[in-house]
């Protein structure tokens, strides 16, 4: 028994023969002697379907990048345990206060819970394409000198990004955790936290502790506090580091799942208010979003906390992608079929599924695709 895939065709879809045509120019134009999917998840428990449906399909554009090109290719993790672990209000003033999964529980315990949750299919993945990975926590990103020294030199430019990184407020939050010993709470949105640049090589931070009031700590290129960016301004500084300092023979590509589109629109025009060129921004691939019966993107933590429901036709192992009913190799080995099928037409891969639909695809045999 096998089932259908009919796909609408879009102005995308029509340019291209195959879905990595997308990345063809900017392979052409430089040749790279070596290919870099860049994927990144917030480790804020359990990986759903969302997340194991965009690193699968890094994998599969891998091999077929490298299959196609003769370019190696590998795909870079990045874990990022700055996302949120508590909260907490300040009765005083009404400001909130968040310590992430790195303050809260530490590097072994998060190194621990990488391993536990995202290694195994890496691990499952990698055999089964050829591609080979690396995981690095935003732990280690931040604490690197490229990342630190990217950040520094991005400060007295910072008039002209912050609007583009905090359009409501213009104030990019910077979380810097209070550094007393077991504590780690930082101002969730930055209200009162000031930064100031004391030479080219040094930042002075001033900040404020739900428990220990105010702190001041510094930050070079090789020491000082933990820098905890918002998103965008994270995606910032780390695309720049990748574009300014890495051997001119690497092509970063920059993997997301559909729901970043609009947000990369804004860290591509903050990336050239500082200087870049359109030719110089990050290669992208935005890759098919997960949605609910509404359109929405499937979110596990409002299902969880009740403010939806599971859609019709999606099954539990969605949410937690543990409760998968196999091993961790039939799991992999049904992910890569799935996105082999996707990667099988641009009709199929640049557009959003169901979750109904995707639980389909990935349990059912090998898809038939149709025209549209």
């Amino acid at each position: 028994m096998t089932i259908d895939l009919v796909s609408p065709n879009t102005v995308l879809a029509n340019a291209l023969l195959r879905a990595e045509d997308v990345l063809t120019p900017r392979i052409l134009a430089t040749p790279p002697e070596r290919i870099v999917l860049v994927v990144g998840t917030q480790i804020n428990g359990a990986p759903h379907i969302g997340t194991s449906l965009v690193q699968s399909l890094a994998f599969a554009m891998a091999g077929r990048l490298r299959d196609r090109f003769g370019i190696p290719s590998e795909v870079l993790f990045h874990a990022l345990d700055n996302a949120p672990y508590e909260l907490a209000t300040d009765p005083a003033n009404g400001r909130r206060y968040q310590r992430a999964y790195a303050q809260a529980l530490g590097d072994a315990a998060v190194r621990d819970l990488v391993n536990a949750l995202y290694q195994p299919l890496f691990t499952a993945l990698s055999r089964r394409l050829g591609i080979p990975h690396r995981i690095e926590t935003y732990t280690q990103q931040q604490a690197s000198e490229r990342f630190r020294r990217t950040w520094l030199r991005l400060l007295p430019l910072l008039d002209a990004v912050r609007w583009w990184l905090a359009p409501s407020t213009g104030t990019p939050h910077l979380r810097i955790p209070c550094p007393h010993t077991g504590c780690g709470w930082a101002e969730k949105y930055a209200e009162t936290t000031q930064v100031r640049l004391t030479d080219r090589e040094e930042a002075s931070v001033a900040a404020v502790c739900l428990r220990h009031g105010p702190y001041r700590t510094t930050v070079t290129p090789t020491t000082g506090t933990y820098l905890d960016l918002a998103t965008l301004y994270r995606n910032l500084v780390k695309e720049l580091a990748l574009t300014g300092t890495l051997p001119h023979g690497t092509l970063h590509v920059m993997v997301k799942g559909g729901d970043w589109i609009f947000g990369s629109l804004l860290v591509d025009e903050a990336l050239q208010a500082v200087g870049l060129t359109r030719a110089q921004l990050p290669a992208r691939l935005f890759c098919p979003q997960v949605v609910t019966d509404t359109g929405a993107k499937l979110s596990k933590s409002l299902i969880r906390e009740g403010h939806t429901h599971l859609p019709e036709g999606a099954a539990d192992w969605m949410l937690d992608t543990r409760q998968w009913p196999g091993t961790i190799t039939e799991y992999a080995d049904q992910l890569v079929t799935t996105a082999e099928t996707l990667l099988s037409d641009p009709r199929h891969f640049f557009r959003s599924y169901s979750a109904a639909e995707i639980g389909r695809l990935i349990t059912e045999p090998a898809p038939r695709s149709k025209p549209a």
